[in-house]
């Protein structure tokens, strides 16, 4: 079996080649600067040259804010290139494994009480910025492409590389005493190695269709950052802060906790928070 990873050098893209590296599994990994997905005749080069059975794409554009602006250039990534991937793949037999986001989702506050245990996969997607957008109109065109495809949307993505909260908040604990952190959005995280775990478990149970993956239970980023400083030993206090109070760009879902119902019907069990935390964690500190 052969393996291509798109977005190779990024969050996910890196948890996957620390995945195939630590299992001695054979792959080839493309960051963005020696694969651009936009470029529809380099994707078909390099399946052509490196012929692989699956495509894992973690490329993306993942700027929430900045993609207020550059909504073009948005689109471009998470639309057209996997426009062009999905049919290069149909072209040459290659099954396409894609990640999109919780962002495709309304994330109005009453949609907490609708789905109590999350959106569900075939919950309406009505994004509220234009990240969610983009990676919605991605969803799409894999889902009418004539390849085989499995799309797992992910929330609140963690891992040891990349910028991601948990890096942050560990971050600003050295700094200061005392945190501001919105406390009126929940949802619940997904940790880069159990996605990468789960992804693999998918793949090995030849499913397709869309499935969500990410931790049980649901918080708030304030009570999440307070979760962070616990594990980690830290003393910084946190401050709860609503969203009005934290002006940015785009606007942000107030609920965006996923549904793991589909994942555990295929005989997955959802990761433990604060135990992948703790892991996480300790992973960060090591580095």
């Amino acid at each position: 079996m052969n393996y291509l990873i798109t977005g190779a050098t990024g969050q996910l893209g890196s948890e996957w080649v620390r995945y195939f590296k630590q299992n001695q599994i054979p792959f080839t990994g493309y960051g963005s600067a020696q694969l651009d997905i936009t470029n529809r005749d380099a994707v078909k080069r390099i399946m052509d040259e490196d012929k692989p059975n699956v495509v894992i794409n973690c490329a993306a554009y993942t700027n929430v804010d900045r993609a207020e602006e550059e909504q073009e250039k948005a689109f471009l990534v998470n639309k057209t290139g996997v426009k062009h991937l999905a049919e290069v793949c149909s072209q040459f037999g290659a099954f396409l494994i894609h990640y999109s986001t919780d962002y495709v989702f309304p994330g109005k506050i009453e949609d907490r009480e609708t789905y109590p245990d999350g959106y569900p996969v075939d919950a309406t997607a009505n994004p509220s910025n234009q990240y969610g957008k983009s990676k919605r109109a991605g969803e799409i065109v894999l889902e009418n492409s004539s390849a085989n495809w499995l799309l797992i949307r992910v929330s609140w993505l963690c891992g040891a590389s990349g910028r991601n909260f948990v890096k942050t908040m560990l971050k600003l604990s050295e700094q200061r005493e005392r945190i501001d952190v919105v406390h009126d959005q929940f949802g619940s995280p997904s940790f880069t190695f159990d996605v990468v775990e789960k992804s693999v478990q998918l793949l090995q149970k030849e499913v397709t269709g869309i499935y969500h993956i990410s931790s049980r239970g649901e918080l708030s980023w304030a009570d999440f950052a307070r979760e962070i400083f616990q594990l980690a030993g830290k003393s910084a206090e946190v401050h709860n802060i609503s969203s009005s109070e934290f002006p940015v760009a785009a606007k942000r879902p107030y609920f965006s906790l996923l549904s793991n119902k589909k994942l555990i019907q295929a005989g997955l069990e959802p990761a433990n928070r604060k135990k992948e935390l703790n892991q996480l964690i300790q992973q960060i500190q090591l580095s």
